[in-house]
């Protein structure tokens, strides 16, 4: 009648913090390192990386765009990302989520909708992310 066994464990966000806003008329040249949560409505050429060894969170709106690697704690996509995403816990794709890259992850939740154009790869928790992100920056030629 009763069941000593546990529901399995539902994915979650461990952040909720957005500390830091770049609206969606600001473009970033260069790489970007963030502490505690980033909201992202802009366009970063270069790699977006989590404070090392803390818990951040990425929220990558649907107006948003990545061309290079992301490295985060948790990392939330509705928007474009170019490049491979590193999750060190959790990764969300939202229904408008578009990514053309690898995808390592310890937890994934994908919407209806989200595409990858890349291969997912469960992450063993004691790999070292900084590997992934020793690869070259990815190219991104002008649409025509």
């Amino acid at each position: 009648m009763f069941s000593n066994k546990k529901k399995p464990q539902q994915p979650a966000i461990e952040q909720t913090k957005l500390a830091t806003l770049i609206a969606q008329d600001i473009t970033i040249t260069g790489s970007l390192e963030y502490a505690d949560g980033l909201r992202l409505d802009g366009r970063v050429q270069g790699n977006v990386t989590g404070k090392s060894g803390a818990k951040t969170l990425l929220v990558l709106s649907e107006r948003g765009a990545i061309e290079g690697n992301v490295h985060g704690y948790d990392i939330v996509v509705n928007g474009r990302i170019h490049g491979d995403v590193i999750a060190d816990h959790f990764v969300e794709l939202q229904a408008n989520a578009h990514v053309v890259g690898n995808i390592y992850y310890q937890q994934l939740q994908m919407d209806c909708g989200a595409s990858v154009d890349g291969k997912l790869a469960k992450r063993d928790p004691n790999d070292v992310p900084s590997l992934y992100l020793d690869a070259p920056e990815v190219e991104v030629l002008p649409r025509e």
